[in-house]
């Protein structure tokens, strides 16, 4: 036997040499070679139950830390099954090295068994992706990979390594290099026309997107905010990256913004965009977003400015070098901001709902201001994430993990378990709705085996929450496909998990349940009977602006439990 390391030794030498200390990931007969290598290494694996878990769990470890996430799987299906959860990171810019076995070069173009393209298929959904031919190119493949993964705007790239790539001996490998790469030095022209902008604006407003928080530019941003008195509103991936109880901060924008925020973005005459990308459900109607602005627009991606809206200045840069050098004289822009301030207290949300039932949005307010600081929230996607963006209480960014631009059903979990591992000092709180729930459920097998102490409030209301509301509005209440009624009593299969679980049904369960949810030291799962009936209030109608917001009705109790 040779004493010269194989490719996969080398991938796992590699992995460890750029400092990974944990992995998620799920064998096959492809990936077979690195499995091998890994035993024994010192480096943490998570066997999750499904390879979309291992992606959604990485992507989450990424946002919790801010490192690089990694997760691996065998090839053709074992590959394709992480598609959705590359495709996540990549509409919301999480960095993830993705490694992915494929069968033997003498098969590939075959058809052999467990073969498919994933390099083909993966093409869109990637910054970068490479098949491995030759060994000796593994160690410098990854470190480019984890370089290009966290430089400029972030993002997954794809490592394929056949089979007999991975097993055979290397003579001489070429070296790992780290290549640096330093983010773009905004103009200092375009910095100074940004300042002259805001100078003269009456009623200026900033536009925060998840990029700020990428940028490593939270704090900068707050100093901004507080050196300015400039009001505030976020996209759902920026929410967090000035605390939201912020004076200045109105809130979420778009289709289930808050009203304060949406009336700002309306009225104001300087919109000031910072790593965000005037994504449809921000803006609704973009015609008639922001009609009365000036747009200034900083991001570290080229490609963003003027795509969706033109930017009378243009900034391209590192975000937290652009937001430092930011330092306008202010006029007075008083009026403005008092006006803000009256309209966010004016529509305040209200947790005075009719009845006895569990009312979600007061549940997930609660839940955040009994966690504290210390809360982190991995949201599914539906109605209860809408609620989480809405009514919960968000010290810092990296606390709000949502699957923002994908939408993708069943995140929550895997997210809950990748977070939970990255930051167990935390409360890290999985919340998730009965449908999305479903869809990666076996992850409550990974909790149990590694005793992950992840909460998980399931918040059930036998259907498809955020489709029924849409059919209840838009389509004549012609409720098509989204009950889901046959639910199995998730108490039961939790238990059958290995979690502790209980259920509470009415509202004044609600505070012991939660003060019982975050004492527990294992994982636990608390399932929430919620009014089928109960809709995420404001809404912004599809094709509509965000002036066109419909308001919330209370016309029964919510107690249909």
């Amino acid at each position: 036997m040779s004493n010269q390391p194989t490719g996969a030794q080398l991938v796992i030498s590699t992995l460890k040499a750029l400092g990974v200390e944990t992995l998620f990931g799920y064998p096959g007969g492809a990936i077979m070679p690195i499995y091998d290598a890994l035993a024994g290494s010192g480096l943490q694996h998570i066997l999750v139950r499904h390879e979309q878990g291992a992606a959604f769990a990485a992507d989450a470890y990424a946002r919790a830390t801010g490192k690089v996430g990694v997760c691996m799987a065998t090839s053709g299906p074992g590959a394709t099954n992480l598609i959705t959860g590359i495709a996540n990171a990549y509409m919301d810019s999480v960095p993830l090295v993705c490694i992915t076995g494929q069968v033997g070069t003498h098969l590939m173009g075959t058809d052999g068994f467990q073969e498919v393209d994933i390099l083909g298929i993966t093409l869109p959904i990637v910054k970068h992706s490479w098949l491995v031919r030759d060994p000796a190119d593994i160690p410098a493949i990854l470190a480019e990979a984890f370089a290009i993964a966290q430089e400029g705007r972030a993002g997954p790239v794809l490592v394929d390594i056949p089979k007999d790539v991975a097993a055979a001996h290397v003579i001489t490998s070429h070296p790992a290099s780290f290549p640096a790469w330093s983010a773009p030095v905004p103009d200092e022209s375009a910095i100074a026309a940004a300042s002259a902008l805001i100078e003269a604006a009456k009623k200026p407003l900033f536009y925060i997107g998840g990029g700020v928080e990428m940028a490593h530019a939270s704090q900068a941003m707050r100093d901004l905010l507080a050196r300015t008195g400039i009001p505030a509103v976020s996209t759902l991936k920026g929410i967090g990256t000035v605390p939201t109880t912020e004076d200045l901060y109105l809130g979420m924008l778009g289709m289930h913004g808050t009203r304060a925020a949406n009336i700002a973005v309306q009225e104001t005459d300087l919109l000031i965009a910072l790593g965000a990308r005037f994504d449809d459900r921000a803006t609704g109607k973009l015609n008639a977003f922001a009609p009365n602005a000036k747009v200034i627009h900083a991001d570290i991606d080229p490609a963003e400015i003027n795509k969706l809206r033109k930017a009378e200045v243009a900034i391209v840069g590192d975000l937290k070098t652009t937001i430092e050098s930011l330092k306008p004289v202010m006029g007075d822009i008083r009026k403005w901001v008092e006006k803000c301030k009256a309209d966010k207290w004016e529509h305040r949300f209200r947790y005075n709902a009719p009845g006895q039932g569990v009312y979600a949005p007061g549940l997930l307010k609660t839940l955040s201001e009994k966690a504290g600081d210390k809360f982190i929230a991995a949201c599914d996607v539906g109605q209860h994430q809408m609620w989480v963006a809405q009514h919960c209480e968000f010290a810092h960014n990296r606390s709000h993990l949502t699957s923002g631009g994908s939408g993708a059903m069943g995140y929550g979990l895997p997210a809950g378990v990748g977070a939970k591992l990255a930051m167990p000092d935390h409360h890290v709180v999985t919340i998730s709705g009965d449908g999305s729930f479903m869809m990666n459920i076996q992850e409550m097998a990974t909790l149990n085996r590694y005793q992950i102490p992840l909460k998980i409030v399931l918040l059930d209301n036998s259907s498809l929450g955020l489709v029924r509301q849409w059919q209840e509005l838009f389509y004549q209440e012609n409720y098509s496909e989204i009950d889901l009624s046959d639910n199995p009593d998730f108490v039961v299969v939790a238990k059958a998990f290995g979690l502790d679980a209980f259920r509470i049904t009415h509202r004044h369960e609600v505070e012991g349940a939660i003060d019982r949810l975050l004492a527990a030291e294992g994982p636990t799962l608390l399932h929430v009977l919620v009014d089928p009936r109960e809709n995420v209030w404001p809404l912004v109608p599809p094709g509509a602006s965000n002036a066109e917001m419909m308001e919330e009705r209370w016309d029964e109790p919510l107690d249909s439990y």
